[in-house]
């Protein structure tokens, strides 16, 4: 009884809000998430072959940290950001907490200008700030605590080890459809504020369909689908183009080529 009690001071002490004003259960400290993030993508480099070409990296760096700048707090400074190019087909990037961000080498067949890369980094740069894989290994986590406190009326090992769940390649599991429109709208928000032109956005969507073609029903996807992401992007454009435009009228010019 008193480990349930002590289960539910934890659970409901683990409430938060994110930067769109949606609920979150986050069980995790930030440098908790930032030790599984740095962890995860050290493994990632030893697993997944790294590109040497010298032009596509500089020009990933240059999107990338230009994108950062889009932040509005200390996060926004390149300067604590690692960036990794992997050499993979794969039209693929992420970014984890720890200020990593991956990108593959197949995104630059996809995300064709630099305004559309920064669409895929600010969307995955967002998913950091929003603390989607916090609310992602926590909501794991409690849900292995209630199936360990049904099952026990001691003290289980496993709920003894849940602050080790995920630690090491939870951070990587895919998000849910609430976290990926999340991202998509905060990164529309990151992009506009570096100086990216946010209509690139849906740019890059139309680029995926053409190239991967028609997907399966919405709901068997784990992600929303292309028509979705490009109406919910739409309707928010309005307000990302007027801080474009004030962007751009400060001098704010991202100039990356590859």
């Amino acid at each position: 009884m008193r480990i349930f009690l002590i289960t539910m001071i934890v659970l409901l002490s683990a409430c938060s809000t994110s930067p769109t004003g949606r609920s979150q259960f986050l069980l995790y400290s930030p440098s908790a998430l930032d030790q599984m993030g740095s962890e995860a993508f050290a493994a990632l480099k030893k697993q997944e072959p790294i590109s040497h070409d010298i032009a596509i990296n500089l020009y990933v760096q240059c999107v990338a940290r230009a994108t950062l700048k889009g932040l509005l707090n200390d996060d926004g400074d390149p300067d604590r950001w690692e960036i990794v190019v992997f050499a993979s087909e794969e039209a693929n990037a992420f970014a984890l907490p720890g200020g990593k961000i991956g990108v593959y080498t197949g995104m630059l067949k996809v995300a064709t200008t630099q305004d559309q890369l920064a669409a895929v980094i600010g969307h995955e740069i967002a998913h950091v700030v929003a603390e989607h894989s916090n609310e992602r290994i926590s909501t794991q986590a409690a849900t292995q605590m209630g199936l360990s406190l049904a099952n026990s009326s001691g003290v289980n090992p496993n709920v003894q080890a849940l602050l080790g769940v995920g630690a090491e390649y939870g951070v990587l599991l895919p998000y849910s459809r609430a976290q990926e429109s999340e991202a998509d709208l905060i990164g529309l928000d990151i992009m506009a504020r570096a100086g990216f032109n946010p209509q690139a956005s849906v740019e890059v969507w139309k680029n995926m369909e053409a190239k991967y073609g028609s997907q399966p029903p919405e709901f068997l996807l784990t992600h929303p689908g292309y028509h979705t992401r490009m109406t919910d992007l739409n309707l928010d454009m309005p307000e990302a183009m007027i801080i474009y435009e004030e962007v751009k009228a400060r001098g704010v010019h991202p100039n990356c080529h590859l």
